[in-house]
């Protein structure tokens, strides 16, 4: 399983570090040390926590969030994988994104929860790629 920095993991959750290490330190999020003595967070708890934060709404005095070039970055939430068709959903900040896609183009990215991944949107269709 994939574990992320407080940076990375602020980024993903379109925060600022010291807001993700108290977040950290209230014990809002699990953390654990690696060998190097870094903290770092498990993706699933990640994502567990970020649908927590979307659906608690947010701050009000937070500046607003856009795509830059209708990229999303953010974190897998939800894999649901049928015989053919699969859906993901990324948590992206604030926003949550859904796509449908195959199967075989979920397995051939290795999607999980709790890994960090791109939604990209054109039009009505939304790409997911793999970090």
């Amino acid at each position: 399983m994939q574990s992320y920095t407080i940076g990375q993991a602020a980024r993903l959750l379109g925060v600022s570090p010291d807001t993700a290490r108290r977040w950290a330190d209230a014990g809002r999020v699990a953390t654990h040390r690696d060998e190097a003595g870094r903290r770092l967070i498990d993706g699933r708890d990640l994502a567990a926590f970020s649908v927590e934060l979307a659906k608690a709404g947010g701050e009000e005095d937070q500046p607003s969030h856009t795509s830059v070039r209708n990229a999303f970055p953010g974190i897998v939430t939800a894999i649901k994988l049928g015989d053919v068709a699969a859906q993901v959903e990324i948590q992206a900040g604030p926003h949550r994104l859904v796509s449908l896609l195959t199967r075989e183009a979920v397995e051939e990215l290795g999607l999980e929860v709790g890994m960090e991944a791109t939604a990209r949107v054109k039009s009505t269709n939304v790409h997911i790629d793999r970090v």
